[in-house]
């Protein structure tokens, strides 16, 4: 653990303020689901709760299962990184934190689609060899929970119709099974 040196007291109903700085760069926004955890030396902490954390296994099986048929990288997202990813570029997409362009996606709620005229949406912050050639959001009573992306190199050729349904198809299927 690192000490960030700031001290917070607890109000009168038990609350705790995080600190702004911290806030921005964990990426934990207001509405956020927090996961809290004790240990025996009376440690407190607080780590984001994933709502798709829990299906991480099972998207990485519907991941692999459209790489092999499609031939393309598949990736499913949170709403912070890559959970799940098979294909030619699933070790370096897997944990990394989405861009801040896939998340507008997200909070757009439509189905992104890369033109050929257009500038490219970069996967992960960190990486910018992995483009989206298409992104469709997993919603879930409402929320948007994460992301299904087909993924190619900067320069491929577009993807296709089919990928365009599949994506739809397992994004759907995704938030309905959160709903269950």
């Amino acid at each position: 653990m690192k000490a960030t040196g700031i001290v917070r007291r607890i109000d009168d109903l038990g609350r705790v303020v995080i600190p702004k700085e911290i806030r921005r760069t964990m990426r934990i926004r207001e509405g956020d689901p927090l996961e809290i955890f004790t240990n025996k030396d009376g440690e407190v902490i607080f780590k984001k709760y994933s709502l798709l954390g829990g299906v991480d296994e099972f998207a990485a099986q519907l991941c692999e299962t459209l790489s092999k048929t499609t031939g393309a990288t598949v990736a499913v997202t949170d709403r912070d990184s890559v959970i799940a990813a098979a294909g030619s570029a699933r070790r370096d997409l897997i944990g990394k934190h989405i861009s801040p362009q896939l998340e507008q996606i997200m909070e757009d709620r439509g189905i992104y689609r890369a033109g050929s005229e257009e500038r490219s949406v970069f996967v992960t912050e960190a990486l910018d060899r992995y483009c989206a050639s298409i992104a469709a959001p997993i919603i879930s009573e409402g929320d948007a929970l994460g992301l299904v992306v087909f993924v190619s190199n900067e320069g491929d050729p577009p993807a296709g119709d089919t990928e365009y349904k599949l994506a739809q198809t397992i994004a759907g299927f995704l938030g309905r099974h959160m709903e269950a």
